[in-house]
């Protein structure tokens, strides 16, 4: 344990409670009791690695102190990492030709209503020409790449890794399948090889896509390709809330802004807004 150097406020007030304790103020140091390796996190919990102990394990490597030739490789090498995954993706995606992406919940269950609609919209894009790119993992990803491979079309995966997660499915493509380590590379291939999106009910993942791709249509960013939501139940509530709270109440963003998704509830409504939106433009990538 070590003293602390305290600015003059911190240590007023600290002197003014402990006024005739006789005690100091002794503040922990954050590299004490620190975990170095994963195997040291594993003996602590006893071979069990939970979510909880990682995060209080992120939590405290932000407190850590690091000289400056550490932060240096450390971001070096990341640089290169990202640097790797843009160019896989770059190298691979660009062969693929006018595709749609389908993005939604991992979780969604084969017998689930969504998942069918996901898979019959998938293979009714590849026979109007397009191929399906999805996030690569289980549940609506998946659906969208069986649909595709049951047309025999392109079938594209861009899967995250992640812990205790996800895990890349069975109908992609072998040469189209790419695994990331960084959320923000996936999201450029996502938006840059797409001729528009399928959204699928589906969490907080599903929601960053959503937005991102509405965020750079609205900036004028890229070019103002389709954007479907599939289940007006689903996201009835939050576009009603976007139209009374951002736009009538606080006026935070442009009536036409509005325009940018469109909802339907069937696969042909789905697929006919792509096709009529692509019948007047050339297909080639966002940006």
């Amino acid at each position: 344990m070590t003293k602390l150097k305290k600015t003059s406020r911190t240590k007023a007030s600290d002197e003014a409670l402990n006024a005739g304790s006789g005690q100091t103020i002794v503040q922990p140091n954050v590299n004490d009791n620190k975990v170095k390796s994963i195997s040291d996190i594993r003996e602590q919990t006893h071979g069990e690695r939970t979510v909880q102990v990682d995060d209080e394990q992120r939590i405290r490597q932000a407190f850590v102190d690091k000289d400056w030739n550490e932060i240096k490789i450390a971001d070096s090498w990341q640089i290169f990492k990202v640097m790797a995954e843009f160019v896989e993706g770059f190298e691979k995606m660009s062969k693929i030709g006018p595709c749609v992406s389908i993005f939604g919940s991992a979780r969604t269950k084969p017998d689930n209503p969504y998942y069918q609609m996901a898979e019959e919209i998938a293979a009714k894009l590849v026979r109007h020409g397009y191929g399906v790119i999805t996030g690569g993992g289980p549940g609506i990803m998946e659906a969208g790449n069986k649909g595709a491979r049951s047309e025999g079309g392109k079938s594209v995966g861009l899967n995250i890794e992640l812990p205790f997660e996800q895990f890349n499915n069975v109908y992609i493509d072998p040469d189209k399948l790419i695994n990331f380590d960084y959320f923000f590379v996936r999201k450029v291939m996502f938006v840059k090889y797409a001729q528009g999106f399928i959204g699928m009910p589906g969490g907080f993942g599903t929601l960053d896509e959503l937005f991102e791709a509405i965020t750079l249509i609205q900036t004028k960013k890229i070019g103002r390709f389709p954007i479907v939501l599939v289940g007006t139940k689903y996201w009835k509530g939050m576009f009603e809330w976007i139209q009374q709270a951002m736009l009538e109440d606080e006026h935070n963003i442009s009536p036409e802004d509005m325009d940018l998704v469109q909802l339907v509830d069937d696969a042909a409504s789905a697929v006919k807004i792509i096709d009529d939106f692509y019948s007047k433009y050339l297909l080639s990538p966002n940006f």
